[in-house]
């Protein structure tokens, strides 16, 4: 088994596990700052919480989609599986971060801020660097295909002949192929 799949697997389900704590606090931050309740004592905010909390909300719905594709990408330990797991692990990162920057700017401010609302803070910041560290680990393969799927396998197609010009490909007369 390669070492990339070995700390990249354990590192997938604690982000999901993350990703699914920042899903619910920021849901529930957010229908309490919709109703107005922010003077409840375990919430709080300022400017920027509302943005922050869509991000964060938009972050974990797309970090816990990229994470059941990275599990089928674990599993079958494959380039061609590499493809989704990576597209959506960049994005979910990109999306963390910029949740990360909106709580740097949430803390800026200052304020009072409950501990929810702290404790979904604390989960995007750290979020952005495991989300990180797992898309730098899935890619592993680049360097070594001992970390990883490497990017020059060629023989996933070889067992169809009728597109690869085999020997059981035989044109037939007057038609397009």
């Amino acid at each position: 088994m390669a070492v990339g799949r070995n700390v990249a697997a354990p590192l997938l389900f604690l982000n999901l596990i993350m990703y699914f704590i920042v899903l619910g606090f920021a849901s529930w931050c957010l229908n309490r700052f919709i109703n107005g309740q922010t003077y409840h004592p375990s919430f709080g905010g300022n400017g920027a919480t509302m943005f922050f909390l869509i991000f964060s909300i938009l972050a974990a719905v797309l970090g816990i989609v990229s994470k059941f594709i990275g599990g089928n990408h674990i599993r079958a330990w494959r380039s061609d599986s590499l493809a989704a797991a990576g597209a959506t692990s960049s994005v979910a990162w990109a999306v963390t971060a910029l949740a990360m920057g909106l709580a740097c700017k949430q803390i800026h401010i200052g304020g009072h801020r409950g501990w929810r609302l702290r404790i979904v803070e604390a989960f995007i910041i750290i979020l952005t660097f495991t989300q990180l560290l797992y898309l730098m680990l899935i890619h592993a393969g680049i360097y070594s295909s001992r970390y990883g799927p490497g990017y020059r396998d060629t023989d996933y197609g070889t067992g169809d002949p009728l597109h690869k010009g085999g020997a059981g490909h035989v044109p037939v007369a007057g038609t397009r192929v």
